[in-house]
């Protein structure tokens, strides 16, 4: 009998996750039933949220993540044999029941789709490009930034899935593209076959002097994938300085205040930023 390969969560992480955080297991594929669905993997997403999902997750749990399958049998309306599916199915060979209980890593249930002709593309672009970070990076610049022939885009964590993708199709509308990442080879993929005009390392370079270099008229649009010093850097170019970016924060003095802080926060008291000042 054919067997289901499953990853099991077997505990929760401490730092980094390693692979004894992880077990590898064998069980039988079970029956397909009426309305449900054999799906068997193609591709499997890794991805950054499931660090911090798996945080909550009790050990024990099939490892989540989206998947690109086939329908090998079926017994729902929806679903033929051979389709192209992407859904939730974890970390696993074998997917086998109801589409529309399957459950999703963010909450609630996400009933997988039928994927389009992908016209000879691999499938597992689905969980790319074509996918989640795809979309993330075309209706993140395109709806959000709005961006113009000519202007300048920056981005941080450039060589990642959503960074490279939002660097290349700023170079289609015309941007002067500039991209952070944290490895040399990473800066050379960057310029080489992405055609960035700016690359940097940002471990080995400060990023308001990489910006003075690149963007010394300054910077219309950027794309943010990390967060913290970076994005403090590159937003700052004198505008608070120069009056053009007003800020207000609710501060709250002594740290012995954090949750009350935080209470209020949620109820809403505050007018602009909320922070604790210890």
């Amino acid at each position: 009998m054919a067997k289901n390969r499953k990853f099991v969560l077997s505990k929760k992480f401490e730092g980094d996750p390693k692979q004894t955080d992880f077990s590898l297991v064998d069980e039988p594929i079970p029956q397909v039933k009426d309305k449900e669905v054999h799906f068997e993997a193609i591709a499997i997403s890794v991805d950054p949220y499931m660090r911090a999902i798996a945080h909550f997750a009790e050990p024990g749990i099939t490892m989540f993540g989206e998947v690109v399958s086939k329908v090998v049998e079926s017994r729902h309306p929806d679903y033929k044999v051979g389709d192209l599916v992407v859904g939730y199915f974890g970390w696993q060979t074998h997917y086998v029941g109801v589409p529309e209980e399957v459950d999703s890593p963010f909450g609630g249930k996400r009933k997988p789709y039928v994927l389009p002709d992908l016209h000879g593309l691999p499938p597992s672009l689905a969980l790319g490009m074509l996918g989640m970070p795809g979309n993330s990076a075309y209706f993140g610049l395109t709806e959000l930034c709005d961006p113009k022939p000519g202007k300048t885009l920056v981005i941080s964590g450039a060589a990642g899935a959503v960074g490279s993708h939002v660097g290349q199709i700023g170079k289609i509308l015309g941007c002067k593209v500039i991209g952070f990442a944290g490895s040399d080879d990473k800066v050379a993929y960057l310029q080489k076959e992405l055609k960035f005009d700016f690359a940097f390392n940002y471990k080995k370079i400060n990023i308001t002097e990489a910006l003075k270099i690149a963007a010394p008229e300054g910077v219309d649009y950027y794309f943010d994938n990390v967060g913290g010093t970076m994005s403090s850097q590159v937003l700052d170019l004198e505008w608070i300085r120069q009056g053009k970016l007003i800020y207000k924060e609710h501060a709250t003095k002594g740290f012995e205040k954090t949750a009350q802080a935080f209470i209020g926060m949620m109820k809403g008291d505050n007018t602009g930023k909320a922070v604790v000042l210890v």
